[in-house]
């Protein structure tokens, strides 16, 4: 597993934000996929190596995940995964192009022999995702879940109540120690999430 971190802008609704994200490429030396394809493709490609790339897996739909995702899908004729709940929101970046394969809850992936199963947690977005790797004790989850607490809340497509229903029915019950790699900053724990979760959604942000 490896984090590169990529800068870029983040458009939506026709503002746009300065962002550097965190892209996860997840495998053993031979193969990989990679978690959020973000800003720059030809470094994601580099960072890849001599690698098989096995598929682009988007967490959501936001254009700061996915700006890069046709091109390097493009240079490595890799298939693009994405909840069909994030249709709308994809095409806003790529109106001309179809994600290969949705993402659904419960399936799994496997990447160089790790095995990455999707759990559906909307509330960013209605059809974010995260994944969890048991073997290794993680979680990657996108713009679902930080240190501080659940992923922003105020855009369109989001709710503030749904991603506090995900994070409680499908997250906080991971063994406490899982590590949680996020889309972009530093990373967390479950135990950290379980213990805040209740606080978090009195504050309602």
């Amino acid at each position: 597993m490896e984090r590169l971190r990529t800068s870029g802008v983040f458009s939506l609704e026709g503002s746009e934000f300065d962002v550097e994200n965190n892209v996860w490429i997840v495998g053993d030396a031979d193969s990989a996929v990679v978690i959020d394809a973000a800003h720059d493709h030809e470094r994601i490609a580099r960072g890849l190596g001599d690698r098989e790339l096995m598929a682009i897996v988007c967490t959501h739909g936001h254009s700061d995940h996915v700006n890069a995702a046709v091109a390097l899908a493009d240079l490595t004729d890799t298939p693009i995964l994405l909840h069909p709940d994030d249709a709308e929101l994809w095409h806003h970046v790529h109106p001309n192009r179809e994600p290969d394969a949705p993402l659904l809850h419960g399936e799994t992936l496997v990447a160089g022999g790790v095995e990455l199963k999707v759990l559906h947690t909307p509330g960013h977005t209605p059809g974010g995702v995260c994944l969890y790797a048991p073997e290794i004790g993680t979680l990657f989850s996108g713009d679902t879940l930080f240190p501080g607490g659940p992923g922003a809340t105020g855009q369109p497509f989001s709710d503030f109540p749904t991603i506090i229903a995900s994070i409680r029915d499908h997250l906080v019950d991971l063994p406490p120690e899982t590590v949680v790699h996020p889309g972009h900053g530093e990373s967390t724990t479950v135990a950290e999430a379980a213990a805040h979760l209740e606080e978090w959604a009195d504050r309602g942000f």
